[in-house]
């Protein structure tokens, strides 16, 4: 394959990946299935009841696996049956969301019911105005992890099948979504009355902001919100892994010979130690702005 041709096939698989990464993180803001997911759970035990659809079948990783192996699986079945490209990447994508979108409803219904003891209510609407949005998110990013993986086997040649290859990007994007994107959804949607830098103190454990913008708050609103930030920054994370590790091997081929094997790993380094210090200049930043909470807390303490 030309060295141009694997560029722009590595071009298009970024797009996808910035577009799974998006949805993917917008998708757990819906439905509450983040890293912060374990303070929505908590807050109805501690007197906060809420309006936020609270899902969490398993960790982002596990669920996202399952669900882009499902829609893998299918699809390979499809073109198995001499179906088009098209089709079957888009009905195994329909289908594993629907699958992904019944766990979701038994999940959430099954965490609220087990909260009546602490008088959380179950809202009918909150389900039926979610869950599609959950399926629809979960469609987008299955699909385009379905084109990633499609075009490593039949175009960059990868020996996994497509399934396997699905089953380890959806491992990825929810390693991806459950440690870039919570971070905004969780520090700073819904602890927004807690100072900045300040962690969560145990006397703030399920004391959520409960309201929204209009009214209660429930899972639109964190979406709309994350979809400012927390979501494009995660698809950029995700892209960026998808781009640079096809990039690395696309420019070094290791299969050419044992010296550029070394040299794509050394590229991957360097590509490491420069996103490390990139990062550490943007925290100082922002400390810089924001200011540090060590030293009010200390302040506090003198005075």
């Amino acid at each position: 394959m030309e060295p141009l041709t694997g560029m722009g096939v590595l071009a298009l698989m970024g797009a996808a990946a910035t577009i799974a990464g998006a949805s993917e993180d917008l998708e757990s803001d819906v439905g509450s299935q983040s890293n912060p997911n374990s303070q929505v759970q908590l807050a109805p035990q501690m007197m906060y009841p809420h309006r936020i659809y609270n899902k969490a079948i398993s960790g982002e990783p596990p669920s996202n696996a399952l669900m882009c192996a499902i829609g893998g699986t299918v699809a390979t079945v499809l073109l198995g049956m001499n179906a088009s490209v098209i089709l079957a990447l888009t009905i195994g994508s329909l289908v594993a969301a629907m699958i992904h979108g019944t766990f979701s409803v038994s999940s959430h219904l099954g965490r609220i019911a087990s909260q009546n003891r602490f008088k959380q209510p179950l809202y009918l609407d909150i389900v039926k105005s979610h869950t599609p949005v959950i399926i629809a998110y979960s469609f987008i990013t299955t699909i385009c992890i379905l084109v990633i993986s499609y075009l490593m086997v039949v175009v960059l040649g990868h020996p996994f099948p497509l399934p396997l290859l699905a089953f380890i990007w959806g491992i990825t994007i929810g390693a991806v979504g459950s440690s870039t994107g919570d971070v905004h959804y969780g520090a700073e949607r819904e602890f927004q009355n807690v100072e900045f830098g300040s962690g969560l103190n145990a006397s703030n454990s399920g004391n959520i902001v409960r309201k929204g913008e209009s009214g209660v708050r429930n899972g639109y609103d964190n979406s709309w919100f994350c979809a400012k930030f927390g979501g494009p920054v995660t698809g950029i994370a995700f892209g960026m892994v998808v781009f640079l590790s096809g990039w690395i091997t696309t420019v070094f081929d290791a299969s050419k010979s044992a010296a550029m094997g070394w040299e794509s790993v050394l590229a991957g380094v360097i590509i490491v130690i420069i996103l490390a210090i990139w990062n550490r200049k943007i925290e100082v930043a922002a400390r810089n702005a924001y200011g540090t909470y060590k030293e009010d807390q200390d302040a506090e303490v003198a005075a």
